[in-house]
């Protein structure tokens, strides 16, 4: 049997690179064995120097990780995006999300609200800072520990209002998802991945990432409450 492609990715990709990584394998391409964690943790294991062939991460990451050198030039590609969505316990008060106004009104009637360390938690902070509400806020924050699903919080009833990608989202018992942003401030994240610098097999990371960019694997990315990149 041919040796595992390895990779490393974010969270919010796993379920669908899960999939993928076995449908690749089903249609004749080689095992794939990629390790998800918090995404701020992945790209400091790559900037640490270990050896995977696959990295995907948020673009913003993969950008930088490419411009240091830590990506094969050129290999870098859109692979998904994944929009915010908000979420209570299961049972929980449904908040209104029609619009800015109303969702701005949720956030301060909360008696605490969940985010992650990673994209959708970066533009969290932000909204609170353009409603000039952060400092009002501040207190009943919580983020969750990198690679921890702000789900989690929920289930447990650490946190009332929780915020994170939907893709994060689906498939966490004991939460029910409100639904998504209201288009006037939603943030979708773009996914990328690309060949690591360090690439044991460069040729087999390019076969696969020209499987993950595929018509093929829209329904999949869909399944998982994103979209093809």
């Amino acid at each position: 049997m041919a040796a595992a492609l390895t990779g490393i990715s974010s969270m919010a990709t796993r379920q669908i690179l899960t999939e993928l990584s076995a449908a690749f394998q089903q249609r004749g391409g080689q095992p794939v064995a990629i390790e998800s964690i918090g995404g701020v943790d992945a790209a400091n294991r790559v900037r640490a120097g270990e050896t995977f062939d696959i990295v995907v991460l948020a673009d913003d990451a993969m950008r930088q990780l490419d411009v240091d050198g830590f990506l094969k030039a050129g290999s870098r590609i859109g692979f998904a995006r994944s929009a915010m969505a908000v979420a209570v316990r299961s049972q929980g008060t449904r908040p209104d999300l029609a619009n800015e106004e109303a969702l701005r009104s949720a956030v301060l009637a909360a008696k605490s609200i969940g985010y992650s360390t990673g994209p959708s938690g970066t533009h969290l902070i932000n909204l609170l800072k353009r409603w000039g509400v952060d400092q009002v806020v501040s207190e009943r924050l919580v983020k969750a520990p990198p690679g921890v699903p702000v789900g989690s919080l929920l289930a447990r009833g650490d946190v009332e209002l929780g915020f994170q990608q939907l893709s994060e989202f689906l498939n966490v018992q004991g939460i029910e998802i409100v639904g998504p942003l209201p288009p006037e401030v939603q943030s979708a994240t773009l996914f990328s991945c690309g060949v690591c610098a360090q690439a044991a097999n460069e040729a087999g990371a390019r076969d696969f990432i020209r499987y993950l960019i595929s018509p093929e694997t829209e329904p999949c990315k869909r399944r998982h409450g994103m979209e093809p990149a």
